[in-house]
């Protein structure tokens, strides 16, 4: 009898009931979209925050040990200790290494160069052009741009410095491995009348060295800093003209890492051992670079904090956002829920008088009530997620570039909200309607 009362209420007053619907069902479709979004958008703004650069940088930890003896700081200023360039591989080996995307060695080393191919070999000047070679002082910058990295479990991983720093632009090509070719900075090449295509020879001016390196300019470079005055080449060639084989100075990282909450950024040394495990289980930036100087012997790892605050700043935003929506289509559907359960009860207010004077408690009228405004939750509900997956779709592909996965356990976190979201909205409604008097309703009063 109770069931038959409540489906007999839900098709009476069918303008009423699908004023209703549609109400909560545009709610749990605007927040099923946000919610649907908002599970992807992280992984999602991690992936494109990549294209901001490297966020970590590893150097020797004997550039950031202090020496201080009496006040005085006795570090030698830049003079540099060097890092293995063979250990490498074992950055791919680390609790969080497919979170290590990219990653690309820099030895950088003062050189000096001369324009053109002299003569018949590199240190032979035409005939009466002695007294005009004039050399050009520079700095060498030696890296990878698709380099094939050995991984200590066999694989073979290729990464470069077109991975860590993607907004670098080239006119013509970026060097081959193992080609005597350069790429040279803009303004290095607009100060010197350098182009794709010119020769340079380049040279050192260590003690000792009498070797020169010619070499093709076959790229001009635009990165907005210190490389547009700099001639980039393999770090092989840069390792045998600083004559430093197999070592390189300092490491960029590119890594995917999630925003550091107040527990992200607390001290590893004040954690408790469950505290620890959780942050060096979690991919804390910090918690990534720790793991790399654990693998790396004798570095020391920086975060580059403009990139990750940055990257943790939008993201944080962002989520906002979509929480507000979620709160403010929410609130909307609560309203308009409400609004309709007030509306609906003072039309069946004789209905009601009828119900208690026949027997009914306060108890078992709120609770039909109560019953009815469950079923069209579950109704709206239901339609609500079907249009909110759509709208999610909608939303990753006009704005975040992507194809949120429609997610089934949202299903019942949806009904569950729109059913929380009916009995709060028609909470007031119903209980008026429990206390209703009939006797001064059958009267007419």
């Amino acid at each position: 009898m109770f069931l038959r009362l409540v489906a007999d209420s839900f098709t009476r007053r069918p303008k009423r009931k699908m004023l209703t619907l549609a109400a909560l069902a545009l709610g749990m479709a605007v927040a099923t979209a946000a919610l649907t979004v908002s599970l992807d958008v992280g992984d999602r703004l991690a992936q494109e925050f990549r294209s901001l650069g490297a966020n970590l940088l590893v150097t020797p930890q004997a550039d950031s040990l202090p020496l201080e003896i009496g006040g005085v700081d006795y570090r030698p200023a830049n003079a540099g200790a060097y890092l293995p360039e063979a250990d490498l591989g074992k950055l791919k080996t680390i609790f969080w290494r497919f979170n290590i995307k990219a990653f690309a060695p820099i030895l950088e080393v003062p050189t000096t160069f001369v324009k053109g191919r002299l003569g018949g070999g590199p240190l032979e000047p035409p005939p009466g052009l002695q007294s005009t070679i004039r050399r050009e002082n520079a700095t060498l910058i030696g890296t990878w741009v698709h380099h094939d990295v050995q991984i200590p479990d066999g694989t073979v991983y290729t990464t470069g410095v077109e991975n860590t720093n993607p907004w670098w632009q080239i006119e013509g090509r970026w060097f081959a491995e193992g080609a005597n070719e350069a790429v040279i900075g803009k303004d290095l090449a607009k100060r010197e009348g350098l182009g794709v295509g010119s020769e340079i020879v380049l040279g050192m001016d260590t003690p000792g060295f009498d070797t020169p390196w010619p070499v093709k300019v076959v790229g001009i470079l635009s990165s907005g800093g210190e490389e547009d005055n700099a001639v980039l080449v393999t770090l092989h060639m840069a390792q045998r003209l600083a004559q430093k084989p197999g070592m390189y100075r300092k490491l960029y990282v590119s890594a995917l890492t999630k925003p550091e909450d107040a527990f992200g950024r607390k001290d590893p040394k004040t954690m408790t051992q469950a505290e620890f495990d959780r942050w060096y289980c979690s991919p804390y930036i910090s918690a990534i670079a720790l793991q790399i100087s654990q693998e790396l012997k004798g570095t020391d790892v920086r975060v580059i904090r403009r990139v990750a605050e940055g990257e943790g700043t939008i993201l944080t935003r962002v989520r906002t956002l979509l929480w507000l929506v979620t709160f403010a289509a929410l609130l909307a559907a609560a309203l308009a829920v409400g609004a309709s359960a007030a509306a609906s009860v003072i039309e069946r207010r004789t209905e009601i008088g009828l119900m208690k004077a026949l027997g009914a408690g306060s108890g078992l009228v709120g609770v039909l009530l109560a019953a009815e405004q469950l079923l069209v939750a579950f109704v709206g509900g239901g339609i609500g997620y079907a249009v909110g997956i759509l709208l999610a779709r909608l939303l990753g592909e006009k704005i975040f570039g992507f194809t949120p996965e429609p997610k089934l356990f949202l299903l019942f976190i949806v009904l569950v909200l729109a059913s929380l979201i009916t009995l709060l909205g028609s909470a007031y409604p119903l209980r008026r309607a429990s206390q209703y008097d009939p006797a001064p309703i059958l009267r007419g009063e």
